[in-house]
């Protein structure tokens, strides 16, 4: 099978972009792939000075907007703000295994911003995306639990790595519960979930212990770039898809290489924990999808 490449993505004039967290890493990879593509991008960023800077190396069809995805009325604020047709929202911004804390709305940081935030913007937005929704998540999904008796460690001793592994598998019920609303609605829209690897950027530098050390030695030594690690999105994003696909790096370990078709684990496909993270999401967020 032929290795898919920037040079295989269709051309994306035309087409209007929201990419989250695009100010590094990731994001701004895939963006500036957009921009370098001919499509309008808005950098939805938490830091616009850093959102600024990255602009400034992309293509002049890119702007910069404010999002905070910790902050609920940052969500509806960047939303209002949208009055055009988007065609595509990548659901890119994260955080991962950082110590405890909690977002202005009171969730665990790491649910309330890799999945609450992202939630909330999807459904205030959807009646404007013409094209598909791209979540990203991670491999570490497969160490995940969702636990929809405390989603936000409440209860729990807090323990971050795991608080993060149950945010990425709430990305992948997500991905595929949006996936079969929108079937079961007759909606030509697409929801689509993309994984990048191991890929060096700035997600591995807030644990704010030894770690960090670790993982910058493990970025240099065998990290893929964040180039490489944006394939997966851009494929995700652009390519004709079957509704609910996974998109992640080919290689054998699956965490390196061109970007193909993944599976994921057999509880991101759990119907009944979908549809009560839906439900448990609307209630926490306020925010109620008209598909």
């Amino acid at each position: 099978m032929a290795k898919w490449t920037l040079g295989d993505m269709p051309p994306q004039q035309d087409r209007t972009v929201i990419v989250t967290g695009a100010n590094s890493g990731i994001g701004q990879a895939a963006a500036a792939a957009f921009a370098a593509a001919g499509a309008r991008v808005i950098l939805a960023c938490r830091n616009v000075d850093k959102g600024n800077a990255a602009a400034a190396t992309m293509a002049d069809t890119v702007e910069v907007r404010a999002l905070d995805l910790a902050n609920l009325a940052s969500v509806h604020e960047f939303a209002t703000s949208v009055d055009e047709p988007i065609d595509v929202l990548v659901n890119n911004a994260g955080v991962m295994a950082i110590p405890h804390r909690r977002t202005v709305d009171g969730f665990e940081m790491q649910i309330g911003t890799n999945h609450l935030g992202h939630f909330a913007l999807t459904g205030l937005l959807l009646d404007r995306i013409r094209d598909r929704v791209v979540t990203v998540s991670s491999t570490v999904h497969l160490a995940g639990k969702v636990d929809l008796t405390d989603l936000n460690w409440e209860r729990r001793r807090y323990q971050r790595w795991l608080a993060y592994c149950q945010s990425k598998l709430a990305n992948l019920l997500f991905t595929y519960e949006l996936a079969r609303r929108l079937t079961d609605a007759g909606s030509p829209l697409k929801s689509h979930a993309a994984h990048p690897g191991y890929a060096s950027t700035n997600l591995q530098s807030h644990t704010e212990t030894l770690l960090d050390t670790i993982m910058a030695l493990g970025n240099r030594l065998v990290a893929q770039s964040a180039k490489m690690g944006a394939m997966p999105t851009l494929y995700a994003s652009t390519m004709d898809l079957p509704n609910g696909s996974f998109a992640g790096p080919g290689g054998v370990t699956t965490q390196h290489g061109y970007p193909k078709l993944v599976g994921s684990s057999k509880a991101s496909h759990d119907k009944h924990k979908a549809e009560g993270l839906w439900t448990l999401s609307e209630k926490l967020t306020d925010v109620t999808f008209t598909i």
